[in-house]
């Protein structure tokens, strides 16, 4: 048999909706008297009502319900599909692969599958008074079951109805072209997110490779109303138009035709996508100041996203800001996930938020910083010192000012002292919170990728890990880069797959470009220091591009070529010629503070020390002395010491 979804027309509460079925269609046979085209509509029965005892309960059909069709488990049906294909879902170590991503090729139906050393039990349509608030799906992770719900009896596991019966292909109605052709895959990989929802889409999801759309399970089996009354977006009840293929939304001023589009059948020419329906009235995004709000047209005029940078169209809606009467941003860019947190504020008052002060002043030139327990003192002789390094940021102190201890060794940059116990930054949509102490004594920045075990910027939200780096997260847009002559703005897809014209790196998703030429900057090199000082000479070294380098240019510390590690760019003397590489002069890992433990993993330490020694030490993974300002020294469970020059050779 061959099971797949398709949608039907249907009343609920008396109103007219598409509504998901599954259907089963014989596979087609020489000899069989039934035609293929013959199909059966699978009815679930319906959930026990009045159930007094809420523990898990197999309904019995009765005579008068012919009894449902038996279901493979969620977990047992990826199983399958990965013997078949012969997939290594798991490491050695037992763990998923992350780039996992194969298309289903098992049935749902009990029938039509081995069990191929999992016990295929069947899942029992169980119903319970009350939810149980930690029972997520154990398949799709999206949601909670609820209280209606499937049961693996082997497994222990909970699953939604819909994930559990998923067809292997399912027709969608603004999906015509390719009818079924959106067909169900298991994926773990940083994919599209669903158009539907517009939330992230992975694990269980239908997917068009014509398209390259992704839906979930759950979002693509909810039922379609064919009529929708939205007051706050339109006066008139809008109507269903499946079949649209140039109708452009008033809502985000888009064409899109895989999105369900309603339209007004009344007097107006109204038209919108099912989802720009609902959108919030006000909300606050990271890319401004001030709260922004929906407003279904602008003034005459040419108007420019303060997302994108692109031109925005006067007749559609757009969101703009009350106090900046210039700042307008494209609907679709303003929701955009990692822009908006999710949150409507419409009716909410807006409050100043009291935001705690990072140090105090004791007296002039005298503060107390949050992260330390004695007074600081101003040191504004701007001498530099190789053997000075800002506790927060922990790059070298130069001609900037700072806070050092009155009684031990700590020091900190004047703006690092001053920066904010929380801010928002326009790479993520939630406040930021400073951190000083962090899980393992290190983290990587989400901008940079950097390793750091000074000040980091944290989300605070449990289920979110976001974390900058004091360097990533003293960054602004407009950002004025020394080495370019424009400004340079946040303003790529996130869709796009950009190269950084220093590094020449693609692997980069946070990058700087510029709008009024095709200049890029990844964070990695917009936050490496423009000017830096060389303990072997009186001058500031200038940041060069690769491409700067001659070819008798050669490294002063490694004396090697410049060609070598050129493409990431190099430090130049302007008064005596002198060149090293990035990593010769700042080392691997920039943002490590020395003599601090960087790095712990069950038995394996690692710690930073000053490369200081006359005869540099031996490096004990690639044999050569180390030359980078600073080495790991690591020790494992038997108390063996071993040097490193990084993690990474």
């Amino acid at each position: 048999m061959d099971l797949f979804g398709e949608f039907q027309k249907a009343e609920i509460d008396g109103k007219p909706y598409l509504v998901y079925q599954n259907v089963i269609k014989p596979l087609p046979q020489i000899h069989s008297p039934i035609s293929s085209d013959e199909k059966t509509i699978i009815k679930t029965p319906l959930p026990i009502q009045n159930q007094t005892n809420s523990d898990e309960v197999a309904i019995d059909s009765g005579d008068d319900i012919p009894p449902p069709p038996l279901f493979v488990c969620p977990n047992a049906r990826i199983e399958l599909t990965a013997n078949i294909d012969n997939i290594t879902t798991k490491t050695e170590n037992g763990y998923l692969l992350p780039e996992l991503f194969f298309k289903l090729k098992t049935s749902p139906l009990l029938g039509d599958n081995s069990s191929n050393g999992h016990d295929v039990l069947p899942l029992f349509w169980c119903n319970n008074k009350e939810a149980d608030p930690g029972a997520d799906c154990s398949f799709c992770r999206a949601q909670m079951v609820g209280t209606n719900y499937y049961l693996c009896v082997h497994c222990g596991y909970r699953y939604h109805k819909e994930c559990v019966e998923s067809p292997l292909e399912i027709s969608y109605p603004s999906h015509f072209k390719h009818s079924h052709s959106l067909q169900f895959y298991y994926s773990m990989k940083s994919s599209k997110p669903c158009i539907l929802c517009t939330k992230k889409a992975d694990l269980n999801i239908y997917y068009c490779s014509l398209c390259d759309i992704n839906m979930h399970a759950l979002c693509a089996q909810t039922a379609i109303p064919f009529f929708i009354n939205q007051p706050k977006r339109h006066d008139h009840t809008l109507t269903l138009f499946p079949r649209q293929t140039s109708l452009t939304c008033n809502v985000c001023g888009l064409v899109n035709k895989h999105h369900l589009t309603y339209i007004c059948r009344s007097i107006c020419d109204f038209v919108a996508h099912k989802d720009c329906i609902y959108i919030p009235q006000t909300i606050r995004i990271s890319r401004h100041y001030h709260r922004v709000s929906f407003t279904s047209s602008l003034p005459l005029g040419k108007w420019s996203c303060g997302v994108c940078r692109q031109e925005v169209d006067h007749d559609y809606g757009a969101y703009t800001c009350n106090v900046c009467s210039g700042y307008v941003v494209h609907t679709r860019c303003a929701l955009r996930t990692d822009i908006w947190d999710g949150i409507e504020l419409e009716g909410v008052p807006e409050e100043d938020e009291d935001v705690e002060p990072p140090f105090e002043r004791i007296s002039d030139g005298i503060i107390l910083h949050f992260s330390h327990g004695d007074h600081l003192k101003i040191d504004t002789d701007g001498v530099y010192d190789e053997n000075k390094f800002c506790e927060a940021c922990t790059l070298p102190i130069n001609k900037e000012n700072f806070y050092v201890c009155v009684k031990c060794d700590f020091i900190i940059h004047e703006t690092c002292a001053a920066a904010p116990r929380k801010k928002v930054h326009p790479l993520h949509p939630h406040q930021l919170e400073l951190s000083i102490v962090h899980d393992n004594n290190v983290f990587e920045c989400n901008a940079c990728t950097r390793l750091s075990n000074g000040f980091g910027y944290r989300c605070p939200h449990k289920d979110c890990t976001f974390i900058l780096d004091v360097a990533c997260a003293s960054t602004t847009e407009p950002f004025n880069y020394q080495g370019h002559q424009h400004l340079l703005f946040l303003s790529l897809d996130p869709k796009e797959k950009p190269m950084c014209h220093i590094c020449k790196s693609k692997e980069v998703s946070k990058v700087f470009n510029c709008i009024e030429c095709d200049f890029i900057l990844c964070f990695m090199c917009a936050t490496l220091p423009y000017t830096v000082r060389y303990k072997h000479d009186k001058h500031y070294l200038i940041f060069c591009r690769g491409d700067e380098a001659s070819g008798s240019d050669w490294c002063e510390l490694c004396e090697g070529k410049l060609s070598i590690g050129g493409k990431a760019g190099f430090y130049k003397c302007n008064y005596c010629c002198t060149t090293l590489h990035i990593n010769c002069l700042l080392g691997p890992y920039p943002y490590l503070k020395s003599s601090c433990l960087a790095l712990t993993m069950d038995s394996f330490e690692c710690f930073v020390q000053r490369n200081s020694s006359l005869s540099r030490p031996i490096c004990d993974v690639c044999y050569n002395r180390c030359l980078y300002p600073t080495l790991l020294l690591c020790t494992i469970m038997d108390n063996n010491l071993f040097i490193l020059c990084r993690l990474v050779h």
